[in-house]
């Protein structure tokens, strides 16, 4: 498949993208993060969330660190 979708995206200036990741079940929110292209590309390849720290400057997986 393409990667042309990403051109789609509704960038912002610092080329970041909201995300918002809910409970499949409830709908309830369960945090908002940023993902630039790659964080969203990795997202979509791997299944599973891919987010751009703005405060480490580089990509992360929640709870890789943490645990949580």
């Amino acid at each position: 498949m393409s990667e042309a979708w990403l051109n789609k995206v509704n960038w912002s200036d610092d080329g970041l993208v909201p995300a918002i990741a809910q409970d499949a079940v409830t709908g309830r929110v369960l945090m908002m993060a940023w993902m630039d292209r790659e964080a969203l590309m990795l997202t979509w390849q791997k299944g599973e969330a891919v987010y751009w720290s703005r405060s480490r400057r580089k990509l992360w997986h929640k709870g890789e660190e943490s645990g949580h």
